[in-house]
Parts: structure tokens; C-alpha cells; sequence
């Protein structure tokens, strides 16, 4: 496994990390919580010391937490969790001329927090992200306040946001104030927009880059077709409603076909094309079984694409928001 730093934080990080959102009973059907465990273990096994969970997202800090715990008898191995804080209006996204303070106040922030650390059983998260943001709350409220205290108290290493779904530039305000640490965004083949604006920032106030749906939720691993289903009560129904499936699966193979590769090559070639990006400090796919944790661990070997792929890769932008 190879390490980046988390921006200028001073945090090595491992450039393959754990995104924990599917594991356990979540909004992704299918995986157990014995599957997760033994998953999260092969994964720390291999050299991940960072993985991504969220208040919102069921039993994962407890699961994550459990791991942790279990992992910390004196091995030398440090595993950096990071966790979020959800609105407390509960709005995803934020709706512009929202106060921050019906989002995001001080007490809510420690609130969330404390809860968090009891689900998980930690003393202290390495990073502590909002799981929504607006620029317009750059100076407002008392949440930065907070995050100073929580940092003093030791409860909180970092501080961090989850930026709003292809909408990278909702936090160009926020990193260029140089008070969040990292700043975790959707990128992809597909998804290429934080190469535009957020990345030259980011790499400018030295800020981290937490990478999230590096595959597309499933799009970019060459196995959505025009006739794919998911499990009743799994929320990537939505994700690939209507024609959808049949729109990826056209442009997964017009990916194939200009680049040469074969249809089980494509999740590899997603994954090292956001490894590529001199901006990025760790990408964090799903990982719900062994052989997913084993597959992409695998890829941290150093070969980045080359300029050529890049290029090609380049035209296969698609401007779209899967969630409106």
C-alpha cells in the first residue's frame, strides 16, 4: 500500500481508503455485518489506515468502531476514522439562504459528535466532516468556534466537508478561507469537475482530497446493462432509475472501445484514473466483501495512467446529477 499526506494536515494516509457507507444493514442490500467485519480486517490487513462513515449511515460507526477497537492491541497500526455530521435540518443539499444555524450550530455539531463516539466506542475522530455545505456560511455562525474546542478537547483531529454532489464548487469559498482541513468530493471518469476550480485550490491552501463514488456507484465497473436490477429497498434504484442503466452501459462501452481495454478492465482504469490526480490524497470505494477489498488494494502499485489515456478519458466527461 502507498501513502499520501492529507493535504498539509500531517496525516499519511493510505491512497486506497474505506468508504463504509454499504457496510452492514445500510441503504445497500446485501451486505451482513460479519461480511463488513471480516472485510474491514482484510482491508487493514492490506494497509488501509483510513476509512470513511457518517452519523447517517445506520450501523456503520458501530461496525467501524468495533473493527477499530479490536485492531488497536498494541500492533503499532494506526487506522484514522473519519465521521460526519449531518444537517440538522436534514436537507440534502443545502438550500441556498439557509443560515447556518439551522444547519450546523455549535451545539448540534458537539451533540452529533458525542453521539458518534458513543456508536463507535472511540475517544476521538480523526476527522470530523459536515455532510453538506454552503459557501454562504463561510463567517457565519458559531460551528467554527466549535471545531476549535473540539480540537483543543482532543475529541477531533481535523476538520472537514463533504461537498455537495457534483457541485464542487459550492466549497471553493471555504477552502481558499484555509480553515478545513479536507474536503471530500465526487470524482470520476464521468464526474471530472473538481479538476476545473476545486483541485488547483485545494492543492493551492493545502487542503486534503477525500475521493468519493470513484466508480459511479457501480457505473464505471462494466456490470450495469440496460437490463440490470437491484434488491427491493436498495437505494441505487433510484440512483439508476429510467433508461439510466442503458445510458452507462453506452458509455462504459465507448470507454472500452477508445481505450483498448476490456469490459473487466474498466473499475481498474476508474480507480486509477482519480489515483492519477496529484490532488488527491485518497480515494475510498465501497469495499462490502474480501474480494473487492483484495481487487482494489491491489491497485496501489504506483502506475498511474499516461498522459495518453488520460486524454482519452478526458472527452468522456458527462455533465449530469444522477440525483435531481
Amino acid at each position: 500500500m502507498r501513502y499520501r499526506e492529507l493535504g498539509r494536515s500531517g496525516l499519511s494516509v493510505s491512497e486506497i481508503g474505506y468508504g463504509a457507507w454499504g457496510i452492514g444493514a445500510s441503504s445497500w442490500v446485501g451486505a451482513t455485518e460479519d461480511d463488513s467485519v471480516r472485510a474491514l480486517h482484510r482491508a487493514i490487513d492490506l494497509g488501509v489506515n483510513f476509512i470513511d462513515t457518517a452519523r447517517g449511515y445506520g450501523e456503520s460507526e458501530r461496525i467501524v468502531g468495533r473493527v477499530v477497537r479490536e485492531r488497536s492491541g498494541g500492533s503499532g497500526e494506526e487506522v484514522l476514522v473519519a465521521t460526519k455530521v449531518p444537517p440538522a435540518n436534514g436537507i440534502w443539499p443545502p438550500r441556498d439562504g439557509t443560515h447556518v444555524a439551522q444547519v450546523f450550530s455549535g451545539d448540534h455539531v458537539r451533540a452529533s459528535l458525542e453521539t458518534s463516539l458513543r456508536a463507535s466506542g472511540l475517544d476521538h475522530f480523526d476527522v470530523l466532516q459536515f455532510h453538506v455545505w454552503n459557501d454562504e456560511w463561510v463567517g457565519q455562525g458559531d460551528w467554527l468556534e466549535t471545531i476549535a474546542e473540539l480540537k483543543r478537547e482532543g475529541t477531533i483531529r481535523l476538520f472537514g466537508v463533504s461537498v455537495n454532489d457534483h457541485r464542487p464548487d459550492s466549497a471553493l469559498a471555504l477552502v481558499r478561507s484555509g480553515v478545513v482541513d479536507s474536503v471530500q468530493v465526487i470524482y470520476n471518469i464521468f464526474d471530472q469537475s473538481p479538476d476545473d476550480a476545486l483541485f488547483p485550490a485545494c492543492q493551492e491552501h493545502g487542503v486534503g482530497v477525500i475521493v468519493r463514488v470513484a466508480l459511479d456507484e457501480g457505473g464505471l465497473t462494466g456490470r450495469i446493462t440496460a437490463d440490470t436490477t437491484f434488491p427491493e429497498g436498495d437505494w441505487r434504484n433510484r440512483y439508476f432509475r429510467g433508461d439510466r442503466p442503458a445510458q452507462v452501459e453506452r458509455r462504459v462501452a465507448a470507454l472500452v472501445e477508445d481505450l483498448g481495454i476490456a469490459q473487466d478492465e474498466i473499475a481498474e482504469t476508474a480507480l486509477r484514473f482519480v489515483l492519477s490526480s496529484p490532488a488527491v490524497s485518497t480515494v475510498i470505494p465501497g469495499m462490502r466483501s474480501l474480494r473487492n477489498v483484495e481487487r482494489n488494494t491491489a491497485l496501489s502499485d504506483g502506475r498511474a495512467l499516461t498522459a495518453d489515456q488520460l486524454a482519452v478519458l478526458a472527452k468522456h466527461r458527462w455533465q449530469r446529477n444522477f440525483y435531481s
